[in-house]
């Protein structure tokens, strides 16, 4: 089969601010026919040897009930961190746990868009979020002081982050995030979503190590994209605020990770290591990408601190044209960001799927720069 040929459910994208599953877009029978560069996650993890141990156990985990104790997992996962088990939640993805958070412990969220749009479709109908548009001719980087500065303006009592930030991959330090804690002390939450930080730098850049020295620090973090499990559905945030632990944790249902996510955690924390060894080439692998990006005209690159770059369409065709086009004569998958709020119609996102997955991509977008002309697409 040819990209040509391939059967595409477009209504799918339509009145969505999420990008549709390849797998509904195109069918399961066409899936090995696209590469999809939408999805984040690392390529490389979990192993070989590992999914065949799931597959071994699989009979028994789907007849098994998943432990009702929490704190097992939680003991597993905090032995892979390094930190307080008794700072840890685990959710059925950040989702869950974003979910909880905005229905139970925040009022007015200062968001900076554009960002990731679960934070935003939870909160937009009760009113409760506000946006701190992030200027285009700035590339859409967030100014941690002036955002402070904004916050204390418009008296909110919490905020968001996202390091590095979706869809841009900007990377703020360790050291600006300190600063910018320190100068909103006052605010009862300050929600740092991490998702993507095993992917910044060889040494991750994280504030796990500070949810100490900070009472209205909560991070979240999705496991779905630095360690490649996203049907399994974990997530986690990191707390030493006993009262959001509290009241998250009698909202959270019982059995809420499932016996396949108990076994992976467990599968983590044997294979440490070697999970490390595939975050550092994923991290090669996206500065390559990076840089053979930078080399085709008619697109601006943006720097990334993630395993995803955000790409402005400088030739006059819009994302969702380019989306398409990508999809239906090449067979590859790219996220249009045009159903971001905040951000204009001329970006994709596209994450990095190893280095030889990553060629293709790089050649279509060459050879659509270089022959574009409106009257023939």
């Amino acid at each position: 089969m040819t990209p040509n040929q391939l059967q595409i459910n477009r209504q799918l994208f339509e009145d969505t601010t999420h990008s549709p599953a390849l797998i509904d877009i195109v069918g399961e029978d066409q899936l090995s026919h696209v590469i999809d560069y939408c999805f984040i996650a690392n390529p490389y993890y979990p192993t070989t040897a590992m999914l065949e141990e799931l597959q071994a156990k699989l009979p028994s985990l789907l007849k098994a009930y998943p432990s009702s104790n929490p704190e097992l997992a939680r003991q597993t996962l905090a032995r892979v961190l390094e930190v307080n088990s008794e700072h840890l939640l685990l959710g059925n993805g950040a989702t869950e746990l974003i979910t909880l958070i905005e229905q139970h412990l925040i009022g007015d969220l200062a968001i900076p868009i554009p960002t990731f749009s679960e934070y935003i479709d939870k909160l937009a109908d009760s009113g409760n979020a506000r946006f701190f548009q992030l200027n285009p001719e700035e590339n859409y980087q967030l100014n941690l002081k002036e955002y402070a500065q904004w916050i204390k303006t418009n008296q909110l009592e919490a905020a968001l982050i996202i390091n590095p930030e979706n869809p841009t991959g900007q990377l703020h330090s360790k050291e600006e995030l300190t600063d910018f804690l320190n100068e909103v002390r006052h605010l009862k939450m300050v929600l740092l979503d991490e998702s993507f930080i095993d992917f910044a730098d060889e040494a991750i850049p994280s504030l796990l190590d500070q949810v100490a020295n900070y009472n209205n620090l909560l991070i979240v973090r999705s496991m779905s994209k630095h360690c490649g499990v996203p049907g399994l559905r974990l997530g986690y945030c990191c707390t030493s605020n006993t009262n959001f632990l509290q009241i998250l944790r009698q909202a959270m249902p019982i059995w809420n990770i499932n016996s396949l996510a108990e076994f992976f955690l467990n599968q983590l924390q044997q294979t440490s290591a070697i999970y490390h060894e595939t975050r550092l080439r994923v991290i090669q692998d996206v500065r390559q990408l990076y840089r053979q990006l930078q080399e085709i005209p008619g697109y601006e690159v943006y720097p990334t601190g993630s395993n995803f770059i955000l790409l402005k369409i400088e030739f006059g065709m819009t994302a969702t044209e380019l989306q398409m086009w990508l999809l239906e004569n090449k067979g590859l998958y790219v996220r249009d960001c045009s159903n971001k709020i905040g951000i204009d119609r001329q970006h994709i996102r596209v994450a990095s799927q190893g280095k030889e997955k990553d060629q293709p991509l790089v050649k279509a977008l060459r050879e659509i720069s270089q022959t574009y002309d409106n009257t023939s697409l």
